[in-house]
């Protein structure tokens, strides 16, 4: 039995309702379909904190999908389970596979840098500051450009570029 069929959330299940609908007379093929389901059934999973279950429809989704700007999403979904796990070197690869099936997404380069600031940060407590600076600069250029994607987003890191003088 599929997550989907099992949930008890009021909000999962409507969503997975509408979804199923939607899959329904949506003119697309079986892979398709059988890649939302893992999709939509990692994304329930991930909800919960259920984060092996989550990859394991993840990476079945990404068997089966076949444009790139959804497998972008998948992409970006796993490279949060590795982050949220501490896994930022999985997470950052991840997050760069995503950028490269679509390059329009800012989440992904928000969260690159995010992870670039926290290892600057890092650094720069045990006094590598050679490293700091470098990793201050990658945070810096990719802020740049999700900002440049989304502008109204991404006030904190938009002040810290003001603040810092990289904006």
């Amino acid at each position: 039995m599929s997550r989907s069929q099992k949930n008890d959330n009021f909000i999962d299940k409507t969503f997975t309702i509408l979804a199923d609908l939607i899959l329904k007379f949506l003119p697309t093929n079986m892979n398709a379909k059988k890649a939302f389901s893992y999709y939509r059934d990692g994304m329930s999973a991930q909800s919960e904190g259920e984060y092996a279950e989550a990859l394991a429809n993840y990476h079945e989704a990404l068997k089966l999908e076949d444009d790139p700007y959804d497998k972008s999403f998948i992409l970006y979904n796993i490279g949060l389970i590795h982050a949220s796990n501490g896994e930022y070197v999985k997470a950052l690869d991840y997050y760069h596979k995503a950028l490269e099936a679509n390059n329009k997404l800012p989440q992904a380069l928000n969260n690159i840098a995010v992870i670039y600031h926290y290892q600057a940060v890092k650094a720069f407590e045990i006094n590598d500051l050679e490293t700091a600076q470098a990793l201050f600069h990658e945070a810096a250029q990719y802020w740049k450009q999700a900002i440049k994607l989304a502008p109204s987003n991404y006030i904190e890191a938009q002040n810290w570029l003001l603040l810092t003088g990289r904006l």
